[in-house]
């Protein structure tokens, strides 16, 4: 058993801009009630209960139109919770689910009705030792990537920018769009000149991938108002601003000091400081719809 997490924050920074209609917060993730939706049993933390009811009040705060949940690893492999956030909310949500190597087509037809326009492989390494249990490998997408690319998914790589340039020759062979997490997980500790954060800059450009301008809380070695984290998420808009989004990563699992838990509203207007409205209305509209199928 874990250490219980802290809850997220209740109110929010007064937003520096009115995100524009469609905004969609594009990572964000739910757990409980846990009498339906246990977690399973080798995680690497134990969030509070956030239902589905209480992402969509985290939209509606910050005056944003849709989400994409993701399947948190202390799910494992459990999907269960994120279809069920999808079936009660299908204009506003989407999922990027955990796959498994037992999923027959009838099951991958179902989440894909659903609402689920992705999987997501956890290849997040530091000194080549895994960060959080649970997750898949890049076995499973392999396995299933015909099927995954039938469907019109995406892969979400959750992974250290410093290991792509290993990784990519097997990431590109699965032949599926692929959207890099939080920015390539960087501390910032490490400089915008970091040798595998500018490849990951010169895939976007090439077109080669995706990536999440989230994690910002994550990445910083400072902390609010993670100044650090600028130089990295305007690299990244400079490269390719059509193929990124940008989400908060709610309900912030996995800390246990009050003064780490981020606040929304400070994250939402990161953005403000990085984009202008124009790359603005790409990130958190247009893109994300592409990306995940939102319609008006």
């Amino acid at each position: 058993m874990t250490t219980p997490c802290l809850p997220a924050r209740t109110g929010h920074q007064a937003l520096a801009f009115t995100p524009p209609p469609g905004s969609c917060d594009a990572h964000a993730h739910v757990f409980g009630p846990y009498d339906r939706f246990p977690l399973d049993d080798e995680r690497s933390y134990t969030p509070p209960p956030y239902p589905a009811e209480t992402f969509i009040a985290h939209l509606d705060e910050l005056g944003l139109a849709r989400g994409v949940l993701v399947t948190g690893s202390a799910s494992g492999t459990a999907n269960d919770i994120v279809l069920d956030a999808l079936a009660r909310y299908p204009q506003r949500l989407r999922g990027v689910i955990v796959p498994r190597l037992d999923m027959d087509d009838a099951e991958l037809d179902r989440c894909a009705a659903a609402g689920v326009r992705g999987v997501r492989a956890n290849l997040y390494r530091l000194e080549g030792k895994a960060v959080y249990r649970n997750g898949v490998g890049l076995d499973v997408l392999q396995a299933l990537a015909p099927r995954l690319a039938a469907r019109g998914w995406h892969a979400q790589i959750w992974v250290h920018a410093p290991d792509l340039p290993e990784l990519m020759p097997a990431l590109k062979a699965l032949k599926l769009p692929l959207v890099i997490d939080h920015m390539g997980r960087m501390s910032t500790r490490r400089g915008v000149d970091d040798p595998g954060f500018q490849f990951l800059c010169r895939q976007l450009a090439d077109g080669a991938l995706w990536a999440k301008i989230s994690g910002a809380d994550r990445n910083t070695s400072g902390g609010p108002p993670y100044h650090d984290v600028d130089p990295f998420a305007q690299a990244i808009l400079r490269a390719n601003s059509e193929q990124v989004v940008w989400g908060t990563d709610w309900p912030h699992i996995n800390y246990y000091q009050p003064a780490q838990v981020p606040d929304d509203g400070a994250l939402c207007n990161l953005l403000a400081r990085w984009a202008s409205p124009e790359v603005r209305q790409r990130v958190l509209v247009d893109n994300p719809a592409r990306l995940y199928g939102f319609t008006a």
